[in-house]
């Protein structure tokens, strides 16, 4: 089982982001140290109640501390972006990070952020698939021709192609059946958001194997989840993440992507279908119960949210260390 930091790149508003880089850099050192293996950034656009760097930028800046780690965007909202731009920016990460780039992508939920970009909501499925067709071929061929419903690209080629051969990895999110089965026929991996269960990870997880046989590829190389994770008590953090789940109950309207109701009513049942928090024994039996029960192979964990102290954060990535250290050990 691999372990990676899922940062949480987001802030309350008003909150003085003048020491929230350093903070940053400090927890990808001690990430590294502790031995988790990657390291991703969200994306979100107009994300208020919140503030929220976006991924790219400070994915290039964090690059020379992760050293040896995986790295990359989980995820990119690629019906919102421009392929070529999304293409050419992650081939240069992956020569910023020694070939170790991974792109992670989702269509978006939120109708704020299309009509803010200008982008039709109901065209995000049809731009989401041309545009991970159009990076797959930047990536791939010398000469580009590509002429689609949103994008065309005539007899010209990438400025550059990763170091990867054919690219970083494509994980896809999506927490719905249809989701599931187009990441299968058109990415690398599915990503399940926190808001999946265990039980119903590992039955989507089966699907995607499914369909992936069905459609004569491959079996994926890895089964990645993202998980909330906090090594102590639920308490130490409820305010921080019931905070950060209403701010996103907020957000999902009509797409009931963070069930309000259920979060308000009963935040310890929410929490504890879906969240690993513990001692360093209970993650540990936590961690080794879901790659037996669902398949996972790589959970990345994210360790803050909006006004958790520095200090909490840290200590932590240096607890994860001693779990990596027991799983390691295969206790």
């Amino acid at each position: 089982m691999k372990l990676g930091l899922y940062m949480a790149t987001q802030w309350r508003q008003g909150a003085d982001l003048a020491p929230e880089l350093a903070n940053l850099i400090e927890q990808v050192r001690v990430a590294r140290a502790s031995g988790l293996a990657s390291l991703m950034v969200g994306q979100h656009f107009v994300s208020t109640p919140l503030q929220m760097f976006q991924a790219m930028p400070l994915l290039a800046r964090l690059a020379a501390e992760a050293q040896g780690m995986r790295l990359g965007p989980g995820l990119l909202l690629l019906p919102l972006l421009n392929p070529v731009i999304v293409a050419e920016e992650t081939a240069t990460l992956d020569w910023l990070t020694g070939g170790k780039a991974i792109i992670g992508l989702g269509l978006g939920y939120r109708k704020e952020e299309f009509d803010s970009i200008g982008v039709p909501f109901k065209e995000r499925v049809p731009r989401f698939v041309e545009g991970v067709e159009l990076i797959k071929k930047l990536w791939r061929d010398d000469t580009v021709e590509h002429r689609g419903r949103f994008h065309s690209v005539s007899g010209v080629p990438a400025s550059l192609k990763p170091q990867q051969k054919g690219g970083p990895p494509i994980w896809m999110a999506g927490d719905v059946e249809v989701a599931v089965k187009r990441a299968a026929r058109l990415g690398d991996a599915w990503m399940p958001s926190p808001m999946v269960s265990e039980e119903n990870v590992g039955k989507l997880n089966g699907l995607f194997r499914e369909t992936r046989a069905a459609a004569g590829l491959p079996p994926a190389k890895e089964y990645p989840i993202i998980r909330e994770c906090h090594v102590g008590t639920l308490d130490e953090v409820r305010e921080p993440l019931s905070f950060k789940y209403e701010a996103y109950a907020s957000w999902s309207g009509d797409s009931g992507f963070v069930p309000a109701e259920g979060i308000r009513a009963n935040f310890d049942s929410f929490a504890a279908k879906r969240f690993l928090i513990g001692s360093e024994a209970e993650l540990v039996e936590q961690i080794g119960r879901y790659g037996e029960r669902t398949g996972t192979d790589h959970i990345l964990l994210r360790v803050q949210w909006p006004g958790l102290g520095q200090k909490t954060v840290v200590r932590t990535l240096e607890r994860l260390g001693r779990v990596v250290e027991q799983l390691g050990r295969g206790a």
